[in-house]
């Protein structure tokens, strides 16, 4: 793909990645998947080499880059077919709102460890009766002496048996007002009245996915990251870097779709000993897919540099049109490489099926392509709610 729009260290960082990458690979990552387990090895050697806190202060143990050098790591990982899905949420979320947002203290405690991988952080939004609502967030926070005290659920959360601490988003009640504002707290794994449970899911994935249970959990008053009023400004902080990385993550998997249907069709011969990829009926698909991909990376990059230069209200437009980009560019690429291979499309020799589902939640998570239909339809467009 081109890179023409970045600098000479993002083209640096795009080749250390890419090696590292293949130095795993699909079967690497599937075969946890199979297993169970998590790509520890991977985690580990990527944070090993910085890529995991790119996007951190340098102070506290990061690159001292942004969302375009991390969204780089993470794309280049799936490219070579062994993404790391926490990414997205440990240092992109998480660490993005700390290094904002934090406190000192809160800072030298977990950007250090989320930088080079050591500590995991997973991100608790998402609610049973909530969906893709914020605003219909039900847990909720109140003062207790010094303490908070947090009762609540969560849905679709990853990654918590893994994690250290899962930053969750609650909501408490504005004394001027009397209205709920969204806040962020810090709970640790092994919290007192903090339950989780595995959700079976039909996604062959290494990251599980949990449902939490938040029961009269007492948390210090430190555990509450930034201040109680900035509510919307603190959320979207995190939510922001998220639809980046969920761009970068679907522009990866796409990629590799694509490239081992172009290796296929290269070499595989049915008609006249002419190799498939010869065929308009093969190659324009294909080509039609690579142009996707490249137009999704290129929203992805504006948001990534808007965001990085402090412009959230920009940045937001473009994420969420990169994400939505991204997402459908993943699925027609994955469903064209699949076709491309026809029955060995499916096999698991060839590793393509197991895209199919993944690639479909990319139109799903962390936010579904109605909603930011919605967001642009709205806020781009000014046209008037529906809801």
């Amino acid at each position: 793909m081109s890179t023409v729009l970045e600098t000479e260290e993002h083209k640096a960082l795009r080749a250390a990645v890419a090696a590292l990458g293949k130095r795993f690979g699909r079967d690497y990552s599937t075969g946890l998947a199979r297993k169970g387990e998590h790509p520890r090895e991977l985690w580990e050697e990527a944070g090993r080499l910085g890529y995991l806190g790119v996007n951190l202060p340098e102070e506290y143990g990061g690159g001292g880059g942004g969302m375009a050098e991390l969204s780089i790591v993470l794309e280049e990982l799936g490219a070579a077919g062994s993404p790391l899905l926490m990414m997205v949420v440990s240092p992109a979320i998480c660490g993005t709102v700390i290094a904002r947002f934090g406190t000192e203290e809160q800072k030298r405690a977990w950007l250090p460890g989320l930088s080079d991988g050591s500590l995991t952080m997973s991100f608790g939004i998402t609610e049973p009766d909530a969906g893709s609502n914020s605003h219909r967030i039900t847990t909720t926070a109140r003062r207790d002496g010094g303490d908070w005290i947090l009762d609540g659920r969560k849905v679709f959360i990853s990654g918590v048996d893994i994690s250290d601490a899962t930053l969750i988003v609650g909501r408490t009640e504005d004394a001027k007002s009397g209205s709920l504002k969204p806040c962020l707290f810090i709970v640790p794994r092994d919290t007192p009245g903090f339950s989780r449970t595995q959700i079976d899911m039909e996604l062959q994935a290494a990251e599980k996915q949990f449902e939490l249970v938040i029961d009269d959990v007492r948390l210090p008053a430190d555990a509450l990251v930034g201040e109680e009023d900035a509510g919307l400004l603190q959320l979207f902080a995190g939510l922001n870097p998220e639809r980046i990385m969920g761009a970068a993550f679907s522009i990866g998997m796409g990629r590799y779709a694509v490239e081992r249907a172009v290796d296929y069709a290269k070499t595989r011969t049915v008609w006249k000993g002419a190799p498939i990829g010869s065929h308009q009926a093969i190659a324009h698909p294909l080509a039609q897919a690579h142009i996707e991909l490249e137009l999704s990376r290129l929203m992805m990059q504006k948001a990534a540099k808007l965001y990085d230069d402090g412009d959230d209200i920009g940045s937001g437009e473009a994420a969420n049109m990169a994400k939505y980009a991204a997402a459908e560019a993943c699925v027609r690429a994955v469903d064209q490489a699949v076709h491309t291979l026809g029955g060995n499309g499916l096999t698991r020799e060839y590793g393509l099926a197991s895209l199919i589902t993944a690639a479909r939640v990319s139109r799903i998570a962390p936010v579904s392509r109605e909603m930011i239909l919605n967001y642009v339809s709205h806020q781009t467009l000014g046209l008037p709610k529906s809801y």
